[in-house]
């Protein structure tokens, strides 16, 4: 289980974690977000202007401490990796204040009967422009690309500063958890090819919205990857003993879980048997898995 570090965090601090990004933590840690969603502002400290990326949940504190990051230069843009609760919210509200246009990933509702153990879409959300693989935004000394990387949900942003070779990675790779994939939107299929995505690039360091940065962005993508499919593995393994509920995979792959952790753990392995469907080595029978 993920230990969070303990308190004090630097919330509401505006940190320079290289000399073309600032980093805001919000006021929001859980056991989904760690010690809270973290935005990042990208231009040069004594430039004209800037972008905005995940701007978090829409709380007055953490724009004000965003603002005050901003310190007087234009946001080109507000950028945001998906739409999760957590980190597009305060998109509106700083779009208000500022005039700044939303940019990035597309808009994304689902209508889905029943909890969800993971954080709820932004019915907020309205970008001014949405980036597809490859677009971007530039403004003084600072170019930012987006690289489309569905799979934690379906619109799924990275953004990669090119001056430097850093990738923010939203929630598809960060450094303290693996990401949850949960189905409907969230595909596992997916998130496994953006992975295989991120590994082709070179980039220098990952910035994720949750943790410490990551300074050997590969490595972690190819223990990421190898996670995954043992993961999947141990899914083929236990359903070759015996048919079973999503439920009754729990306590063999996942000991000693936080129990507010179960039903992302659920969902994940929700994720993984869909995948499975479709690759026709899984099948069920309502909601007992089998082999196929």
């Amino acid at each position: 289980m993920v230990t969070i570090p303990p308190q004090p965090w630097p919330t509401g601090l505006a940190e320079t974690v290289e000399p073309l990004v600032r980093r805001v933590l919000a006021p929001n840690p859980s056991p989904y977000t760690f010690t809270g969603t973290q935005t990042y502002v990208v231009g040069m400290a004594d430039g004209p202007d800037c972008a905005v990326i995940d701007p978090g949940p829409a709380e007055a504190a953490h724009i004000d401490a965003i603002v005050a990051a901003v310190a007087g230069r234009t946001i080109l843009a507000i950028m945001c990796t998906h739409t999760h609760r957590d980190h597009s919210p305060a998109a509106a509200p700083l779009a208000a204040l500022t005039g700044a246009p939303i940019v990035g990933c597309a808009p994304l509702m689902l209508q889905v009967a029943g909890p969800r153990s993971d954080e709820a879409f932004d019915p907020t959300y309205a970008p001014d422009r949405v980036l597809a693989d490859g677009e971007g935004m530039r403004g003084t000394g600072w170019t930012l690309t987006a690289v489309a990387t569905p799979g934690h949900t379906s619109n799924h942003l990275c953004f990669a500063l090119e001056e430097s070779g850093a990738l923010f990675t939203g929630d598809h790779v960060m450094g303290w958890s693996t990401s949850v994939v949960i189905p409907p939107d969230g595909d596992m299929g997916d998130y496994m090819a953006s992975l295989e995505k991120l590994m082709a690039r070179e980039d220098r360091v990952y910035h994720s919205a949750h943790g410490a940065a990551i300074e050997k962005p590969r490595q972690l993508v190819r223990g990421m990857i190898g996670h995954r499919r043992q993961r999947e593995a141990q899914i083929l393994r236990l359903l070759g003993e015996s048919p079973r509920p999503v439920s009754g995979f729990i306590p063999e792959m996942y000991k000693g879980l936080d129990p507010r952790l179960i039903g992302a753990a659920e969902m994940s392995v929700t994720a993984h048997l869909l995948d499975l469907e479709k690759r026709g080595a899984a099948a069920h029978d309502g909601a007992v898995w089998r082999v196929a």
